[in-house]
């Protein structure tokens, strides 16, 4: 890995970050966190692109300030070009492109999704990186997919959701509960002090590798709504039970179709990447399968797994050993294919 020192940025969503990379190792990782949207229990994309534009050049001051770097040192900039919402990314994309022209030097456009699956990369992600072929099961807000990689830029989605993503079923379902948004770490908080096994709730039948959580979501709604008519007190007296059972399921159908690809594909290397991948949950059958599968498991530290410029960093790195860099033509994309 080179010496070269790169600037990440990542404006996918709602978190601006920045973050110096060197070699493999970070030297810093800045995130602002946008605290508007709990009172709209969802993102607003409009108000996501405005805090952008606030928190962009703070952001990249600090990130340059903490890892002891001038301006005159970064090698190259890496950012987000896609998938995400696209005024959020047009911020991004439009200041990287400035500074780059600035001071002279190359540009790299990155993918999200690549990227949170080469966080395993980062120098500090794991004890050790994954070895070629492996499955990334990747879980966030908006995606869901098991992705088998063959080599950094060698993805091939396996297995994808077909309605909703697992993270916006936590979200949904919390909604469902009157929990503040984002629901995913609160029920997962909820979730330790309840009986996994008090409710059953629907799973879905799908033959190949691809996920569904609608049907999980209408499940519990039916549910609520029935005992809600018995007892308007239902959802506060037994919450964390709830909790726990929706935790459960979601995790179950997640690892139900991760534990078939690795069967089928004959694969022992298996990560899994994105923020619902900070979950307890899936992390302790991630280490039971380690276990009773005789797996090898990565399981990414906690700041690499939410959005966060640390990862963008490593990719725009390895694809600055390679030469690869974009021109100032390049623009945003809602939609950004692996």
């Amino acid at each position: 890995m080179s010496d070269s020192i790169i600037l990440g940025i990542e404006s996918s969503c709602d978190d601006t970050s920045a973050a110096i990379i060197k070699g493999n190792s970070i030297l810093s990782n800045i995130a602002a966190t946008q605290e508007i949207h709990k009172e709209y229990g969802g993102v607003v994309p409009e108000l996501a692109s405005r805090a952008h534009q606030q928190n962009i050049i703070p952001v990249v001051e600090k990130s340059l300030t903490k890892a002891n770097i001038q301006q005159n040192a970064i090698s190259a900039i890496g950012f987000t070009r896609g998938p995400g919402l696209l005024g959020s990314l047009l911020v991004g994309t439009s200041f990287a492109k400035s500074l780059a022209m600035s001071l002279d030097v190359p540009l790299i456009e990155v993918n999200h999704l690549q990227a949170h699956i080469l966080a395993h990369f980062i120098e500090d992600a794991n004890p050790m990186p994954p070895k070629f072929p492996f499955l990334c099961l990747t879980v966030s807000g908006g995606h869901t997919m098991i992705v088998l990689v063959k080599d950094y830029f060698d993805m091939e989605i396996i297995g994808k959701t077909i309605d909703d993503a697992a993270g916006e079923a936590f979200d949904k379902i919390g909604k469902i509960f009157d929990l503040d948004y984002p629901a995913g770490p609160i029920i997962d908080r909820l979730a330790k002090e309840g009986n996994p096994d008090a409710y059953k709730f629907n799973k879905p039948k799908l033959d190949n590798y691809d996920y569904s959580f609608s049907g999980i979501k209408t499940s519990v709604l039916y549910y609520i709504q029935k005992e809600v008519k018995k007892n308007p007190d239902f959802i506060k007296e037994n919450l964390n039970d709830l909790c726990a059972s929706v935790q459960r399921t979601i995790i179950e159908i997640l690892m139900t179709k991760l534990e078939k690809a690795a069967k089928e594909l004959e694969i022992k290397e298996v990560a899994i990447a994105g923020g619902v991948s900070a979950n307890s949950a899936l992390r302790k059958a991630m280490q039971d399968n380690n276990e009773k599968l005789g797996w090898n498991i990565y399981i990414p530290k906690f700041e690499y797994t939410t959005d966060n410029a640390a990862m963008i960093a490593m990719v725009a790195q390895l694809k600055f050993e390679r030469g690869e860099f974009t021109d100032l033509r390049t623009s945003a994309t809602a939609k950004y294919d692996l």
